[in-house]
């Protein structure tokens, strides 16, 4: 997805866009998810990613017809790694909601008071509580004996990494006589700063692994497989919450905790009961002062409706309850100076600058560069063409504040213009691209009467950086997926001569000899970097040769496993602009075979005023904006060219016919909570194969809902709107499939 698309805001996204982003989204957020919780080497800081997910139910909440089968707003975590055995929890290990403002706590009061049926000045007590950064844990004790501990994992399944947990010893393994015979106790393993420094010292001067922050160390040293070592690391467990209970030994949130006290567990001792909002936010801005000498790490504060009975009547949401919230720390903002101003070319032509900074620390990572989103951002003017940071323009040598989160990569939100220097000269916008030297314009939109804020390079494929950027578009997870192939090799083939078009990656095999350089020269370049990084000398394994060799046979087969496609998948893979992933679908839908639709856009590019093209902007869900660009690409001969030889090398599998006779034909779907005998993925391509229509969320026009456990706000969605609801074994009888 095009980084010029990412920095637009939401609500100016079209719905294409706005699917080809929810896309992008649930892909980069399932990657990190599954970074931080399988593997616990995240690569981006907490901010970032919760900037991610917060850009995603923004984008949701304008378009939720758009809401994904596999949106991160409809999961907790990732799923277990299959290195220890999987638990199921009786109780599922749902995720908070966030807020980022005092506004979002007093607002999410106001929510619960208006659920509730209570006047806005109505008493909510709540209990506020340190956000610990660790990893989740859940202790369930059988005649008050530990039976089983357990990782959140998806939320509903975790990993059964008891034997470590008995090491701990934060952690009892026996209950005192008055605690309930069936008990699960949920908290945060964690591990103290000094610890962690201390150790991290330790493994780099013996050459082992290190780690990026307590919580990621925490994490990995519950997770070994031999519980000796998770023995050996001084990990901590405080306990803030239950699963299942045979009996309560309290009513409020504040009781519970101070009962978990009593039976051996540690509890935060700075948690707070709040009966007002004010003192609720008061205990957030002294925590906010307290948290760079508190021994651990914190990420924000949790604020918990005390009153149980109240927690039950408010239920939950989504993933989420709605009687708690995390209220996070700001991001950090640091001053440093602006060096220069890079231009980057994307996919689709897209000039984006990058900002190169005075490498500054902004919470624990070093900033070098930050993004400029466009010519009109440097110049102080926003996407209304109303003034930012009251209108001062960026120039090189400024010195500027910098922050970390609201964006993918670091922002530059504020310009000391006391400090500029008296030669700094407004920064003047390429006006033909830095990469081949074509002309770059900044295209006209009839519809809103002014000039987009993205200026494009005109160059198309003749430019190298978009032809790298649409080779890396071609290979990724929704296109072909050739596993093991992503921008670091199309970079360095490329660089290489080894691949200009989609065509040469399958015809690489007559290369291999230039492709094992290839391929070596790049392990070389990486391994330079990693020693001057670390001063550590790379450990070899293998020799240099057999390495080379291995890693390109591997990819061979990678890419001939890729020999056959979904049609849809190969329209997306082209990297037409404004056809998404969505838009493929209804292209691959409406013309069947890759042969017909070639054949009909070749037509369509010829005349705009012809048949073809009338019946492509006929297409429900295209419209004039993605038929024009359709037009363009195969309006140009090289694009031609380059398509006719790619299908010389794949197949291109015919779209799967729809069963227009089928009892769900023309219907709307919506599939909720957890299914067990088919994934969402699997579940909306039946459903799409026999007529119907797949939709996010609930409307008066959904005509069946299928729910499946954990099902939530859209099975009262579905009752208010009197829409039918089956489960899934219903939906088989239903179609009259096997499941």
């Amino acid at each position: 997805m095009s980084h010029v698309l990412r920095t637009k805001p939401p609500e100016s996204l079209t719905a294409e866009e706005a699917a080809e982003e929810l896309a992008a989204l649930a892909s980069e957020i399932a990657e990190h998810d599954r970074r931080y919780y399988q593997d616990d080497a995240p690569i981006v800081s907490d901010a970032e990613y919760d900037a991610l997910r917060r850009r995603n139910d923004v984008i949701e909440a304008i378009f939720p017809g758009l809401v994904r089968p596999d949106s991160p707003s409809r999961r907790v975590g990732a799923t277990p790694t299959g290195r220890f055995a999987k638990v199921t929890h009786r109780v599922p290990m749902l995720s908070l909601g966030n807020a980022f403002a005092d506004d979002e706590v007093i607002e999410f009061l106001r929510r619960i008071r208006r659920f509730l049926g209570l006047g806005d000045e109505a008493a909510v007590d709540v209990m506020a509580e340190p956000k610990i950064d660790g990893l989740s844990l859940s202790l369930r004790y059988e005649d008050r004996v530990l039976a089983v501990a357990a990782t959140r994992g998806d939320g509903y399944a975790g990993e059964n990494v008891t034997a470590n947990a008995r090491t701990l010893p934060d952690i009892p393994t026996r209950l005192p006589k008055e605690a309930p015979d069936l008990v699960e106790v949920r908290g945060e393993v964690y591990l103290n700063k000094a610890d962690f420094a201390e150790l991290n010292r330790k493994f780099a001067a013996e050459g082992g692994r290190t780690y990026a922050n307590p919580r990621n160390f925490a994490a990995g040293s519950l997770r070994m497989l031999d519980p000796k070592v998770t023995a050996s690391r001084p990990l901590r467990f405080f306990a803030y919450a239950w699963g299942e209970m045979q009996a309560m030994p309290a009513d409020t949130q504040s009781g519970m905790l101070e009962a978990i006290g009593h039976w051996g567990f540690k509890v935060n001792e700075l948690s707070r009961h709040c009966a007002t909002i004010d003192d609720a936010l008061a205990f957030y801005r002294e925590i906010a002062v307290r948290r760079a000498k508190l021994p651990y790490d914190i990420d924000g504060v949790v604020y918990k409706v005390d009153r149980l009975d109240l927690q039950q009547r408010l239920g939950f949401v989504s993933r989420e309850p709605r009687w708690a919230i995390a209220h996070k720390f700001p991001a950090e903002r640091v001053e440093t100076v602006l060096r220069g101003i890079d231009i980057q070319v994307g996919r689709t032509g897209a000039l984006t600058p990058v900002a190169r900074l005075e490498p500054v620390t902004v919470g624990g990572v070093v900033v070098q560069n930050a993004t400029l989103h466009n010519e009109d951002y440097i110049h102080g003017i926003g996407m209304d063409g109303e003034p930012i940071r009251g209108g001062k323009d960026i120039r090189i040598g400024d010195t500027v504040t910098v922050q970390r989160a609201g964006d993918v990569i670091p922002q530059i939100v504020d310009v000391d213009l006391g400090q500029r220097p008296p030669d700094a000269r407004p920064y003047d916008f390429p006006k033909v691209c830095p990469v081949c030297g074509s002309a770059v314009v900044r295209e006209f939109n009839e519809k809103t009467g002014k000039h987009d804020s993205v200026a494009r390079c005109t160059g198309g494929l003749v430019c190298d950086a978009q032809a790298v950027e649409k080779l890396i578009h071609f290979v990724s997870r929704l296109a072909f997926d050739i596993e093991g192939f992503g921008a670091k090799q199309i970079d360095a083939f490329h660089a290489a001569g080894l691949i200009r078009t989609p065509a040469d990656i399958f015809t690489l095999h007559a290369r291999k000899d230039a492709l094992r350089k290839a391929v070596f020269e790049q392990r070389e370049a990486a391994a330079v970097l990693r020693e001057e990084a670390t001063g550590k000398k790379r450990q070899k394994s293998l020799s240099e040769e057999e390495r080379q060799f291995a890693n390109v046979d591997k990819l061979l087969v990678a890419i001939d496993e890729r020999r056959r496609i979904a049609f849809h998948r190969f329209v997306y893979a082209l990297g037409i602009r404004h056809i998404g992933e969505t838009t493929a679908k209804l292209l691959a839908r409406s013309y069947g075979t890759v042969e017909a639709f070639v054949e009909a856009m070749t037509a369509a590019a010829a005349d705009r005023e012809g048949d073809a093209f009338r019946e492509l902007d006929a297409i429900a869900g295209i419209g004039d904006t993605a038929a024009e660009a359709l037009a363009d690409f195969f309006a140009e001969p090289h694009n031609r060219d380059a398509l006719a030889a790619l299908l010389a090398e794949v197949t291109v599998e015919p779209a799967e016919a729809v069963d227009a006779g089928s009892p769900v034909a023309g219907k709307t779907v919506v599939f909720t909570g957890t299914l067990e005998k088919m994934s969402r993925e699997e579940a909306k391509a039946m459903a799409e194969r026999l007529g119907a229509k797949v939709a996010g969320s609930v409307s008066k026009k959904t005509d069946l809902v299928v729910a499946g456990p954990g099902a939530g706000s859209k099975l009262k969605d579905a009752e208010k709107h009197g829409v039918q609801v089956i489960d899934e074994a219903g939906w088989f009888e239903l179609v009259g499939a096997k499941p």
